[in-house]
């Protein structure tokens, strides 16, 4: 239906090119334009101050859920002012032993306008609906939990 284009450009500015020490800072470079600086986790000798790709993981299941859920809510005529997640990825050894994101905890936070939002039930079937549309959650075998 849709192709999204996205450029990865690393360039050794390390004098070797040992484990230790070759440079893992890259950026990504999307197609209108945008750069973002990223780099290894710092547990991998990456850098702190730059986005590593588990964090982008989580932060696209995050943000996927997310517009998903407004799109619903939107359709539902619930009116939101605010959406806040503290989405939490978990690295950790897979059913194969092999390092994995095998789960994403999501953590909404939802300001509906003049309170005037959806009962507990009618906001959990929002949630279920959301991670059932959500493009990144059908693309990850990762398990994905909303935490209200």
């Amino acid at each position: 239906m849709s192709e999204h284009k996205t450029t990865v450009r690393w360039q050794r500015t390390s004098a070797d090119f040992g484990y230790e020490t070759y440079n893992r800072d890259h950026d990504w470079h999307f197609a209108d334009g945008l750069s973002l600086p990223a780099s290894a986790a710092p547990e991998y000798l990456g850098a702190a101050d730059r986005v590593d790709p588990e964090q982008a993981f989580v932060a696209a299941v995050s943000s996927c859920h997310m517009l998903t859920f407004l799109a619903l809510a939107a359709k539902r005529r619930f009116v939101i002012d605010a959406y806040e997640d503290d989405a939490v990825g978990f690295l950790e050894k897979n059913a194969d032993g092999r390092m994995a994101m095998t789960r994403v905890e999501l953590h909404p936070r939802i300001r509906f306008a003049d309170g005037a939002g959806p009962d507990g039930e009618a906001l959990a079937s929002l949630h279920e609906k959301a991670h059932k549309y959500c493009f990144i959650a059908n693309s990850v075998t990762a398990d994905i939990q909303v935490v209200a």
